[in-house]
């Protein structure tokens, strides 16, 4: 049985994380696992706390905030699975749900990144994601399948194959890492998992969803749903993530859509 890391990053909610690590251990049955969680320079430093409360657990704290790539990257330098669970600290696991994800690393060998199905906490009935479309790197748009839809089951049976994973929720294999590296880190926050699912795909490996594996989701508790700290890395890492991937024509057409609709 595959070892999982389960990597999660804090940054100044520690009882969200404290919520986290509850549920988990009321849900989880997968039995091989390690969790690591990362504080990323919380202006109070909650690691005393959790090492008495929670045994299990490794904790890991640097003293500035690396964004949500940094932070993840610290945490997989620290960890010693074959298949690496990264996931919001605003999110609840279900019975289930790693084992399903494991499964398909073996069901389909060439999977390099997969997501679940994932529902809002606070509307459980709701999806927010069931894969993502592919970049139109003209644009640097793509769309997020069947947000905000009732979930009746009828995105159950998509095709396993997805453009991107979801940074909320993602799996990733040790072999993939190994062959492109890290998150790019220059993003901080938002777009990093996009790229990373880019270098991924590059580099042969697929992307895959589970719609059989369900977590929930809180939604922007570090940042808000909506901040002007969203709105500008959301803005800044699109071109960033356009200069570090597209093909030099679709750039040139990018920057124009961008200047002439976008600014």
């Amino acid at each position: 049985m595959k070892l999982v890391s389960i990597i999660t990053v804090n940054y100044n909610h520690s009882h969200v994380t404290d919520e986290f690590l509850d549920a988990f251990y009321k849900t989880n049955d997968y039995p091989n696992y390690e969790i690591i969680v990362v504080d990323n320079g919380s202006k109070i430093n909650p690691l005393p706390e959790w090492i008495i409360k929670y045994p299990g657990v490794q904790f890991y704290r640097s003293e500035v905030n690396l964004g949500f790539a940094g932070g993840n990257n610290l945490g997989i330098a620290k960890a010693k699975g074959t298949l690496f669970f990264l996931v919001n600290n605003d999110t609840e696991f279900t019975p289930g749900l790693m084992k399903k994800l494991v499964d398909s690393f073996s069901e389909f060998p060439d999977t390099g990144m997969i997501s679940p199905k994932i529902r809002y906490f606070q509307e459980p009935d709701t999806l927010q994601y069931a894969g993502y479309t592919e970049m139109n790197y003209y644009t640097a748009r793509n769309e997020c399948v069947a947000q905000f839809e009732k979930d009746n089951g009828q995105y159950d049976n998509l095709t396993g194959l997805t453009g991107f994973g979801h940074g909320a929720a993602m799996m990733i294999s040790k072999e993939a890492i190994e062959k492109v590296g890290l998150m790019f880190e220059n993003y901080f926050l938002y777009y990093e998992e996009m790229d990373w699912g880019a270098r991924i795909k590059r580099a042969g490996f697929e992307i895959r969803l589970n719609m059989q594996a369900l977590i929930y989701h809180k939604e922007s508790v570090s940042v808000g749903q909506k901040s002007a700290l969203k709105e500008y890395f959301m803005n800044r890492n699109r071109i960033l993530f356009i200069r570090r991937n597209a093909q030099f024509f679709q750039r040139i057409v990018f920057y124009f859509h961008f200047i002439c609709f976008c600014s």
